[in-house]
């Protein structure tokens, strides 16, 4: 069953499995870390979930095909790709409503971005190879971003003049001068890149190879491989940090979830999905 699972990550062993999804896709937290929202395709829809009780508070209507989530750096805003419809949805969070519903996509799947100001929204298109580019301020698209091969995940690094983006269909990850709005090199990684998660002291970027198991970890100073982590099982976009950047959580495509020791580049444990709920991850 399509289910949202919660862990203890001091035990490693699962703390509750939450029920009522349909298509679960992205999962975002509060600033504050009082509630997380999760986005189900199927649906149509953002649960917002308390972190305390993991109850659901609210449900939010995003579109048809709600896929990839992002929040404003304040928590009062949220942004929703809604990949059957070709549309993103700008929530106000305080209300709960939807401030505006912005056209012109081509399914934008798991890949939407803010830039560090929040004047910029970086929403990838599937069908289009592209990333357009939305005024905040005007909910208006005003640019983009082409020359990409099956693009999946996306990463902007604090200063906001670069951008990573995993093509999948050329085993690369691309190296996006926002200033110029154009790509600038590209780097090798393994077969099939779906992820590229930033560290939280934006020294690395972790591409997740779903063709070959592995995960690259780039330098981003030098633009290259430094290391190769193996141990996985088809991982995709789902990389995720401790705060301390010591640690990262990587999800498999049977659902298990990697605990990968960053300092030795290592697969320390993994997770186990519960047995009876087993089923494997989303494209």
């Amino acid at each position: 069953r399509p289910d949202v699972v919660v862990y203890n990550l001091k035990t490693g062993k699962v703390r509750k499995v939450l029920n009522g999804f349909v298509t679960p896709r992205n999962i975002v937290f509060a600033p504050s870390g009082e509630f997380f929202y999760v986005s189900d395709s199927s649906r149509g829809t953002v649960a917002k979930i308390a972190t305390s009780s993991l109850k659901t508070v609210s449900t939010l209507p995003a579109g048809p095909g709600a896929f990839g989530t992002v929040l404003s750096k304040d928590g009062g805003t949220m942004y929703v790709n809604n990949q059957a419809a070709s549309t993103v949805t700008r929530f106000d969070l305080a209300s709960g409503e939807p401030r505006a519903v912005i056209t012109g996509f081509a399914q934008p799947r798991q890949g939407v971005r803010l830039s560090p100001d929040g004047s910029a929204l970086y929403v990838t298109n599937f069908m289009g190879d592209k990333i357009t580019i939305v005024n905040t301020a005007t909910n208006k698209i005003d640019g983009e971003i082409t020359g990409f091969n099956k693009l999946r995940a996306i990463s902007v690094t604090a200063d906001g003049k670069t951008l990573f983006a995993a093509n999948s269909g050329s085993d690369t990850i691309a190296v996006v001068d926002l200033d110029k709005r154009a790509i600038d090199s590209t780097i090798a990684v393994g077969k099939d890149p779906y992820g590229a998660a930033l560290s939280p002291d934006g020294q690395r970027v972790y591409a997740g190879n779903l063709g070959d198991n592995s995960l690259s970890v780039i330098d981003v100073a030098s633009r290259s491989v430094v290391a190769t982590i193996t141990g996985f099982k088809e991982p995709r976009q789902a990389i995720v940090f401790t705060r301390d950047g010591k640690t990262a959580y990587v999800l498999n495509e049977d659902l298990g979830i990697a605990k990968v020791d960053l300092a030795s580049n290592r697969v320390e444990a993994t997770l186990a999905a519960p047995a009876a709920k087993m089923q494997k991850a989303a494209p």
